[in-house]
């Protein structure tokens, strides 16, 4: 499988960020497992779901980071689960942790969220994992779209575990309002489901308008990516996006 485009900044400043999008299930399975693939795919940028959320999340966190090669950016238990990462060469300029309104018998939902520079080039980040029900997803998804523009910063990400197809009602919210990563310009393989489970395509990078896709999808395949890691790492399987971010 062709290579994505490495990590760059390019003569007019902008610049070239890998984003993953990975739900690691609470680090309850392969620990070394998850952090080779997260290292083999180089992310500038990782937006986690299912990161730990209780007694000894902090440690877990940075333990995952340190063996990655990566830093901690925001999230985990203040967001109920979602969380950023990054590498060093992420300039972090503000973060902020959201907590959603919570429907009674279902799990506390929130974002994750971070403005990241990168040279002369910033970039919003939100990082979700939205609802298994129908109804309180949609109205998460509005939300989120919400949070984006909130961030205040000309380009941005979104990458999460959106419990919905794109052929459901959430997901055609974002893709009507954003730029789905794989849509845009496929690359590796389509499907998230954990490998020999029914194919299914419930995790996703979008971008704003002006980010330019350069290939989005799952590393199978990929350079250093192996299928065991996969298959032990959790119960997902990664996306993984390069994207050209204009300056400001």
């Amino acid at each position: 499988m062709q290579d994505l485009p490495r990590s760059a900044t390019e003569p007019d400043g902008s610049v070239v960020v890998r984003v993953l999008s990975y739900n690691i299930r609470s680090m309850r399975d392969d620990v070394a497992a998850l952090a080779r693939v997260l290292r083999a795919c180089r992310p500038d940028v990782v937006c986690v779901q299912e990161a730990p959320r209780f007694y000894g999340w902090r440690k877990a966190a940075a333990r995952l980071a340190r063996n990655s090669g990566l830093v901690y950016v925001s999230g985990g238990a203040p967001a109920a689960g979602p969380m950023i990462l990054s590498s060093l060469r992420a300039h972090v300029e503000r973060v902020e942790d959201v907590l959603l309104p919570r429907t009674p018998g279902l799990h506390q939902r929130g974002f994750a969220t971070a403005v990241l520079r990168f040279g002369r080039a910033r970039l919003g980040v939100l990082s979700c994992h939205l609802s298994i029900d129908d109804h309180e997803r949609y109205e998460q998804g509005r939300l989120l779209l919400e949070r984006l523009s909130a961030l205040d910063v000309p380009y941005g990400v979104v990458g999460g575990d959106f419990n919905d197809r794109p052929d459901g009602r959430t997901f055609g919210l974002l893709a009507d309002a954003l730029r789905d990563g794989w849509a845009t310009n496929p690359w590796g393989r389509e499907h998230t489901t954990r490998l020999g489970d029914p194919l299914q395509r419930i995790d996703a990078v979008f971008t704003t308008e002006g980010v330019e896709v350069l290939g989005c999808g799952v590393p199978m395949g990929l350079r250093d990516v192996r299928e065991r890691d996969l298959r032990a790492a959790t119960d997902h399987l990664p996306v993984l996006a390069a994207l050209r971010v204009p300056t400001a």
